[in-house]
Order: structure tokens, then sequence, then C-alpha cells
């Protein structure tokens, strides 16, 4: 097995994913407020922390196949999917493709209905990346991020934080940013009928509650929650109040597995 994941709880199974640079301990905080109740799964992306580095591109049907294989390797039947920003992207595209699978999904922080100068500056982060190296777009990541006041009280976090991109193969942080500008769900998501809860921060720039809101009235069955005073990394800024929503939403969702 190639995807190194963390299990554990019990209950209905829930798989969480992470988004660019990131972690499988990103989720530990919500984790926490869910262990009780939920059979909680988290797993590093390819290339990322300890799962397996590749040197091939890969693009965002690769990242679902390796859902898949995570969900076959640890038999689960049916589950619930939570991604947050890139991972917000990979849950609705699994689901599509394996909808007797999925039981609901929750999209934190992601994005589809970019204007043209969204997309833009996606790219030239990507572009600036390549000609200066990942050091010189750090201070604009996390300032994308996280709130200033979220900075300035959190210097631990935001080390961690730092050291989790910085510690993510270069090739592999321009693959999972250049899959997150190109991936457009606008066409794909009314698709979906699925109870799916859509969240993002007040303040998130590139997932903001315009493009939320757009998210949520695609998709038929979605509940819409903006996080007040938070910006995109909203299960870091303020995991508690993400696993608050989370849990009101799963209770209302009907969990039938067809494979029992």
């Amino acid at each position: 097995m190639n995807i190194s994941f963390n299990i554990i709880g019990k209950g209905e199974p829930i798989i969480f994913i992470h988004g660019i640079g990131s972690r499988k301990i990103s989720w530990n905080g919500v984790i926490k407020e869910l262990k009780e109740k939920y059979l909680c799964i988290s797993y590093d992306l390819r290339g990322h922390g300890e799962s397996k580095v590749v040197q091939n591109t890969f693009y965002l049907n690769d990242l679902v196949e390796d859902l898949e294989k995570l969900r076959s390797y640890l038999k689960i039947q049916k589950m619930h999917l939570v991604g947050h920003s890139l991972g917000g992207m990979i849950a609705p595209s699994y689901a599509i493709r394996n909808r007797e699978r999925v039981a609901s999904i929750t999209l934190l922080s992601t994005a589809a209905f970019r204007k043209v100068e969204d997309e833009q500056k996606i790219l030239n982060i990507i572009s600036k990346i390549k000609r200066e190296g990942i050091d010189k777009v750090l201070p604009d990541l996390i300032s994308r991020w996280f709130t200033d006041d979220f900075i300035n009280n959190n210097p631990n976090i935001i080390s961690k934080r730092l050291k989790q991109i910085k510690s993510t193969p270069l090739n592999i942080f321009l693959n999972v940013f250049q899959i997150y500008a190109s991936t457009k769900m606008d066409t794909w998501l009314k698709k979906i009928k699925l109870p799916s809860l859509v969240m993002t921060g007040e303040n998130d720039l590139g997932c903001s509650p315009q493009i939320n809101q757009k998210i949520a009235k695609a998709l038929e069955n979605s509940k819409l929650i903006i996080l007040n005073n938070l910006k995109h990394s909203i299960v870091l800024e303020n995991p508690q109040l993400v696993a608050t929503n989370l849990k009101m939403f799963l209770k209302s969702v009907k969990y039938i597995s067809n494979f029992d």
C-alpha cells in the first residue's frame, strides 16, 4: 500500500482528504470531535507526507483512483467524504464515478465557477514558484490561507504548515497546484444528487462565499455554511467549529449501505 493513512474511532466511515502541500494530520482537530461516533480515516495524498513520492506527472483522475485504492484496501463498503481545497475537488469527482460507495460529500474551502482573473492569480503563483522557488511565495500563501490574527496568535501552527510545504517535493507541489488551477467543476457538479455540505471562510479570497454559493446551488441536495472571521485553512483555524457543523450535517444524512 503506497498510501499512508490514519484510522481511529468507530461508526460510519468518513474519509478526510487534505489540500495542497498539507498532511493527514491537518484533520486531527476535526477528527478529535468526531471519533466517538464515526470511523475517521485521514491519508496523505501521493507524494505528500508519508505517502509514496511519484516522479511522473499525475492528474485529478489519478488522485481519485488513489482514494478508491484506499477504500478497497480498507474494505469500506460505503463512506462519507470530506475534502478541503483540492480535496474538495477529489471528493465530488470520486462521487460521480462511484456513486454507490458514497453516503455524502462535504466540500470545505474549495473552488469552482472561478473568474478568469481568479484563475490567472493561481497560474501566476505557479509561474513564480517555477522562476524563483517556493520560498518566494510562502508569505503570500500564508496570507491567503490564514487571517492576520491567526498568524500572529498561532506561530507554532504556521511554522508546522510552512515545514509541510517545504518538505513536499517541488514537482509534487507544482503538480497538485496545477490540478487545483485547471480543475473546472462547473459543468459536472450538477450531476451529484448526494447529500452535500458546502462550507468556507467568510474571508477566503480564492474560495470565496460567492463562489461557494454557486457550488451549493449547483449541488441539488446541499447546505451552505459560511464561517465568520475565517479564511481558507478553516480546519486549522477553527477545527471545533468545522466539526460541530459537520456533525450536525452528518446526523441529517440517512446512511444506508447497499452492500450489507
